[in-house]
């Protein structure tokens, strides 16, 4: 089933959104379920998504307001400022920033925040997208292992051990990833930079072509601090974790609306501009729901987890450690965080237990391999990425997924040179 999916979307025959839902309620039907079983499948997993769906949809709205009101107009005009034109500059700079706007351990507000910044200085200056998508996307997997990620805490959790002894020796692991993708960055800037030039640019405020051809009249100049403090309260809110993303961006966005435009034609027609983008993503969201659903449903997660590590020979279990990290990333790749930790990691550290391998060094090694996972079409925010930055998922995929090794690759090493993961 997998392999007929991601041979679908590679090939251009079906859509992700199709191919996501066809794909494994036909599979689903040649194994034998009943449709009215498969349809129970299908509204679980749908159930499952519709928060993270609400979400990203509102959050799509409240940034895309703040675009329109002009918030990152004057951010856009001091990063113009310092890069000066350089594509060298901009590139490594947009690592930088997602690394650091990651630390927030959220996908959708990492991608929202660094397209905004750093995506009106990709088209004036005429580099490649695809690098910021890519950039981005290998960027907030490598930063999605921090304890508040989606990654550690299910780790920590799934294996019963304490997420500060899991942590702790991850810090040299995780530079070791940010150090590979600034390093990927560099190199790939210095390449835009050989084919583009250095460029002068004369209109430092509005780079943002979309922001410069709006009309006058959407712009908010005179409530700039009203929503750079909503903004920044927001965020705030996000890191501390005491409310739900999904309230914090509806109540955002109804505030930012009110307030920007308090005319209510205004309102639709801020809300009509951004409708294809929430649309494309939102549907994308829950087709990936019905994907995971009934793959959780008709137990094929659990078959695979059983075969992969029934395939692993006896003379390899002291490396089982390293296998993990280096697999990790092929499973969350076709499966969700959750059925990865919940359902597959617990077996995975059962082996590892027979070769004498400590449950801590399995969940560290675990984690690992979020750079791949960040590509995968089931993660909800990898479809707002590519839908922001404006190329498809598969050219997304395959530009990335080198880059996503290369960092898995660099973590691994360095998590067994330090003995954060050891080879028995």
């Amino acid at each position: 089933m997998m392999i007929v999916f991601m041979v679908l979307i590679m090939t251009k025959r079906m859509s992700v959104l199709t191919a996501l839902v066809l794909t494994p309620i036909a599979f689903a039907l040649i194994a034998g379920f009943h449709f009215t079983e498969i349809s129970d499948m299908i509204v679980k997993g749908v159930q499952q998504v519709a928060p993270t769906a609400v979400m990203i949809m509102f959050a799509i709205l409240y940034f895309g307001i703040m675009i329109d009101a002009g918030l990152f107009d004057p951010m856009v005009a001091k990063i113009l400022k310092i890069v000066k034109g350089d594509p060298l500059k901009i590139v490594v700079g947009t690592a930088v920033l997602t690394m650091l706007v990651a630390l927030d351990g959220d996908g959708t507000t990492t991608y929202m925040i660094t397209t905004t910044a750093m995506l009106p200085l990709f088209t004036l200056l005429g580099i490649r997208p695809i690098i910021l998508a890519g950039i981005a996307g290998v960027g907030m997997g490598i930063m999605n292992t921090i304890p508040w990620g989606g990654a550690t805490p299910r780790a920590a959790s799934a294996l019963g051990v304490d997420p500060s002894l899991l942590f702790g020796p991850m810090i040299p692991v995780i530079g070791a990833g940010v150090l590979s993708m600034i390093i990927v960055a560099y190199f790939l800037g210095k390449a835009e930079r050989k084919r583009l030039g250095v460029i002068e640019l004369d209109q430092p405020i509005h780079a943002n072509e979309m922001a410069a051809a709006l009309q006058d009249d959407i712009k908010r100049p005179k409530l700039w601090w009203f929503n750079l403090a909503l903004t920044l309260l927001l965020v705030l809110l996000l890191v501390s974790g005491k409310v739900s993303l999904t309230v914090l961006f509806v109540l955002a966005f109804c505030v930012a609306i009110i307030v920007n435009y308090p005319n209510l034609d205004q309102q639709r027609e801020r809300i009509a501009a951004h409708s294809t983008n929430v649309l494309a993503i939102a549907s994308m969201i829950f087709a990936a729901g019905v994907f995971t659903g009934i793959l959780t449903g008709t137990k094929m997660v659990d078959e695979m987890a059983i075969s992969i590590v029934s395939a692993i020979p006896e003379q390899l279990g002291g490396f089982i450690p390293v296998i993990v990290a280096l697999t990790s990333g092929i499973f969350t790749f076709f499966m969700p965080n959750d059925a990865y930790f919940y359902g597959v990691l617990p077996i995975l550290s059962e082996t590892a237990a027979a070769y004498g391998v400590d449950k801590i060094e399995i969940a560290r090694a675990s984690i690992i391999g979020q750079p791949i996972h960040m590509l995968s079409p089931l993660v909800p925010s990898t479809h707002l990425l590519v839908g922001l930055v404006g190329v498809s998922l598969d050219q997304h995929q395959k530009f990335g997924m080198k880059w996503a090794v290369l960092a898995v690759v660099a973590m691994t090493v360095m998590a067994v040179l330090i003995g954060a993961i050891s080879i028995w």
